[in-house]
């Protein structure tokens, strides 16, 4: 596929990369995750992944999942959030997004899913917490929410300085309503109202970010991520302390920010 190759903006620490429409976007992230990808295996023979689970990440894991050179037997898999209470076979669950486009296309050295059905929810935070804090993470594919969020750290409970890697958190309505927008249910009533997610610092613990996010809905969340203060009125203005993080944009999703720079 022929793209371009727009020089990346700069929002503090955070690399900003345009591009036309969500397809040429997808392409761009999905080439830059399995870049870290191949260079941590090259480096340490494995590497440890968490995957974000929604439509603004469809194209990056097409791309991902079919690039050229990953071994994912060497790969351990994680994703970032679940709804309390719904039961593991339901479609809406993340780990049912996670079998739909990674699991059903590669085969990594394991993966490992929240069990969102657990009786105990805190209990399933603190295992979960412990797979992770394992050893270090090498790259987070990720999105933005229409809220701002990154993972379930909707504006009321995120916290930068949270001390627990994966915890329990209720959603607020923005956020449930995004989930409606996106088609996963039919409506408010149906969205679970409580999630296990993990936290921002777990998040910015990892060595790379490949944030992706199109859509004209996600424009006002993106102008507050890049041009806001860095705060938990909106969670994702922590993206422009990282060291190593990009934000892919289309141009619907970028509409409200200057790219002159």
């Amino acid at each position: 596929m022929n793209m371009t190759k727009p020089l990346p903006l700069h929002f503090d620490q955070l690399k900003v990369s345009v591009h036309p429409d969500r397809t040429f976007m997808g392409q761009a992230a999905g080439l830059a995750a399995a870049h870290v990808l191949r260079d941590a295996i090259a480096r340490r023979g494995t590497a440890r992944l968490i995957v974000a689970s929604a439509p603004s990440q469809d194209e990056t894991l097409a791309v991902l999942t079919r690039a050229e050179g990953v071994e994912w037997e060497k790969i351990t898999v994680f994703h970032m959030d679940e709804y309390i209470g719904l039961p593991d076979w339901h479609p809406a669950t993340f780990r049912a997004y996670q079998k739909e486009h990674v699991l059903g296309k590669v085969r990594p050295a394991a993966f490992h899913g929240i069990r969102g059905e657990a009786s105990d929810p805190e209990a399933e935070c603190t295992r979960y917490a412990a797979l992770l804090t394992e050893a270090p993470i090498d790259l987070v594919c990720m999105g933005i929410g229409e809220n701002g969020h990154i993972a379930f750290n909707d504006p009321p409970v995120a916290d930068f300085q949270d001390s627990l890697a994966v915890k329990v958190v209720e959603l607020d309505e923005a956020c449930r309503r995004q989930q409606v927008n996106d088609g996963c249910f039919p409506d408010l009533d149906a969205v679970p109202r409580r999630a296990i997610s993990l936290t921002c610092p777990t998040l910015m613990s990892a060595r790379h970010l490949v944030c992706s996010v199109p859509g004209a809905r996600k424009a006002e969340a993106v102008r507050a991520t890049l041009t806001g203060p860095v705060a938990t009125a909106c969670p994702a203005s922590i993206l422009r302390t990282h060291a190593s993080a990009t934000l892919y944009l289309d141009n619907d999703s970028a509409s409200l920010i200057s790219t002159d720079q």
